[in-house]
């Protein structure tokens, strides 16, 4: 492990906080994915497959901001477990339903309970930025380290619920994913010595994170950013079943992945100078441009050079989006407001992954590659016409001098 990387592990419980994050994350890349897998596999609709991802999608987008509101004034503990359990028992529920082929309505209920999942990574990010405010260059190591870790997510996730799902039971996958959140989080919340403080209501500064015009700039990215990754997921898949080989979809989306964890690797050991909010409108617009590619996609190994290319803009810009939120974010709602980042692209992977559900049953796989180059147009739009709000830290009012610290040094941190 690289230098910098050694160090931020030098504080103790670092090493195991984030392994139990990881394990916590893998029903990111694995629940929806699997979703689709189980549903296609079942019934052969991709556009019921599509739509109960976007309802997962949907249902962690409206629930986890609220859930991170509550960690930021309880804690993680008090709050996590219980909804947790309760995911977990949607899970279940969906499965049983799927394979029993009960009514859809019936999926659609328990798709929105299991969507209802903890922001697992913000959890993570928060213990980060509490053992290392004010440090902000082993804070943009952290963070970085923390984008690896989703990315190995989104490399192996995709490979083995969608391997599990072909290859043993269609209903394996997110039967699996389940299992990984309930140990994760249980893992996680057991580690009290890096758990955050909490902010009780009457020492906050009332309101929610998402009044900042900041972190608004970013979420609305972040929404056309997400419908990017639900549409590629989708036809991908359905690309993949086109030409014979379905179960290859997980390995050339994990090639998807592996771009942007070696991008994220890579952009942790640099000490950037410069404002975060250009490299972070620079990197959109990368995002954008990179799915135009996709278009021309005629084979299987073509569309996985071209995923790896694409893959390469999305750590930074991911990892520069942390550093922004701490600049415009409170600190009694900085859960509060990495969550809202992951909310948008929640939203944005609902709306994605059910479009192109419904494009690839319309017109076919090659066809649907069409929605994630209009949303890589729309993310870059945003970005462009709300870059002003990023381009300085706004008076948040509820920080203290080392915050202050934080952001007149932090135009280095990421």
């Amino acid at each position: 492990m690289p230098s910098p990387y050694r160090a931020i592990f030098a504080a103790p419980g670092t090493r195991a906080f984030s392994a139990a994050g990881f394990l916590g994350r893998m029903p990111l890349s694995m629940m929806g994915i699997g979703v689709v897998t189980m549903v296609s596999q079942l019934t052969g609709r991709y556009g019921l497959a599509g739509a109960l991802s976007a309802t997962l999608a949907m249902a962690a987008a409206v629930m986890g901001p609220q859930v991170s509101r509550l960690v930021d004034r309880y804690g993680q503990r008090r709050v996590l477990r219980p909804v947790t359990l309760f995911a977990a028992a949607s899970v279940a529920g969906l499965l049983v339903c799927a394979q029993q082929r009960f009514p859809d309505w019936t999926l659609f209920v328990f798709a929105a309970g299991a969507g209802c999942v903890p922001s697992v990574g913000s959890m993570v990010r928060a213990r980060w930025a509490e053992i290392y405010r004010g440090s902000g260059r082993q804070l943009h190591t952290a963070y970085s380290w923390e984008s690896i870790v989703d990315e190995v997510c989104f490399i192996f996730g995709p490979i083995v619920s969608i391997g599990l799902s072909t290859a043993w039971f269609p209903e394996a996958g997110p039967l699996l994913a389940g299992g990984f959140l309930v140990v994760g989080v249980f893992w996680l919340t057991a580690q009290r010595a890096t758990e955050p403080r909490p902010h009780p209501e009457e020492h906050s500064t009332g309101g929610s994170a998402l009044r900042s015009p900041g972190l608004q700039v970013l979420v609305l990215t972040f929404v056309a950013t997400g419908a990017i990754f639900g549409a590629v997921d989708v036809v991908t898949v359905a690309f993949a079943e086109e030409r014979g080989h379905k179960a290859a979809a997980s390995l050339v989306l994990a090639v998807y992945a592996l771009g942007s964890c070696l991008a994220g690797a890579v952009f942790g050991l640099l000490h950037l100078q410069g404002k975060p909010s250009t490299r972070w409108l620079v990197g959109v617009c990368a995002m954008a441009v990179s799915m135009i590619p996709l278009q021309l996609a005629g084979s299987l190994p073509f569309l996985a050079v071209a995923l790896f290319v694409a893959g390469l803009a999305i750590a930074p810009t991911m990892v520069t989006t942390m550093a922004l939120v701490e600049q415009h974010v409170p600190r009694t709602r900085l859960t509060e407001g990495m969550t809202w980042t992951s909310t948008g692209l929640a939203v944005g992977v609902a709306l994605g992954s059910s479009a192109a559900g419904w494009v690839v049953d319309a017109s076919g796989a090659v066809a649907g590659y069409a929605v994630p180059v209009v949303a890589g147009a729309l993310a870059a739009a945003v970005a462009l016409l709300g870059y002003r709000r990023l381009a300085e830290p706004a008076p948040t009012g509820g920080r203290g001098e080392d915050d202050r610290h934080l952001r007149t040094n932090g135009g280095h941190v990421a």
